[in-house]
């Protein structure tokens, strides 16, 4: 056994959605460190965002493409092709939520949450990880080998808390964690073991991830909820940040899932949470 090359990425043709987000960098540039050529998806390429994110890196390119249009995604896999040949893998990382700053009727009620604001979700979140499965996954299926990682959410496995944001309602706010945000992520699990058990036999394995919030300067009322939520504890730099994620610590977890060392392994969820969903 080689050890080191258990997690190598040496040779790996990486498709990943939603590259320019928090999380999405941090994951990206991890795997290129890791020696894989990452093809990031983003309906809207920016030059200047891309040097940003990526630093100029030769291993990462841009190809634009809405994870919704099945022919936009087969446009991007012709491309990708040229650039860098065959994928090898697929991370389904893209999606929508309702942002704390979206208007009242998303963040409002349960009973008056807006079809559109659903549509458009759900769109994103379970439809384009069904579109992009469909394109890149068959790609690796044929070619008889390949990864694919799904991007849940700790709101796919439990609800959310409603609790962590009474402090808004006690500011005279209206709000609530949405639903569709969650129900699309629930919906993931049961898409990846779909893909394991269809595609097992073609040698392309399927998992999903289930990652935690990430610090991103909050409210200190949240956070001074959040740290509730979660049993490990790292210190008390964490602690001040509501013991919530760095984007870095999913990094290892999305490359574990593509790399020999998970070999074995499908149909599987891999749980990066600090414990939120332990309790």
């Amino acid at each position: 056994m080689n050890a080191p090359k258990l997690f190598s990425l040496e040779g790996e043709i990486i498709v990943f959605t939603g590259g320019y987000g928090l999380i999405g960098a941090a994951v990206v540039n991890g795997l290129a460190e890791l020696g894989a050529r990452v093809a990031v998806i983003e309906p809207n390429p920016n030059d200047a965002r891309t040097r940003e994110t990526f630093g100029g890196a030769e291993s990462i390119a841009v190809f634009k493409a809405d994870v919704t249009s099945r022919a936009a995604l087969d446009s991007a896999l012709a491309e990708i092709k040229a650039r860098f040949g065959t994928p090898t893998g697929l991370v389904n990382n893209a999606a929508l939520d309702s942002p704390p700053g979206a208007p009242i009727e998303e963040n409002g009620p349960f009973e008056t949450y807006p079809e559109a604001s659903w549509d458009k979700v759900m769109d994103v979140n379970v439809k384009g990880v069904f579109l992009c499965s469909q394109v890149f996954g068959a790609e690796m299926a044929a070619a008889g080998r390949g990864a694919i990682v799904n991007v849940a959410s700790i709101y796919g496995t439990v609800s959310p808390d409603q609790s962590l944001y009474e402090y808004r309602r006690q500011d005279g706010e209206t709000f609530y964690k949405p639903v569709a945000y969650a129900a699309s992520k629930s919906a993931l699990y049961n898409l990846t073991r779909y893909l394991a058990a269809y595609w097992g036999p073609k040698n392309v394995r399927a998992n999903s991830v289930t990652f935690a919030g990430v610090f991103n300067g909050q409210d200190p009322r949240f956070l001074e909820a959040y740290v509730k939520k979660i049993p490990l504890q790292r210190g008390p730099d964490h602690a001040k940040r509501g013991n919530m994620a760095a984007p870095g610590d999913y990094v290892g977890a999305v490359a574990f899932l593509l790399a020999p060392a998970s070999s074995y392994m499908t149909g599987a969820d891999l749980k990066i949470d600090g414990g939120f969903t332990a309790i």
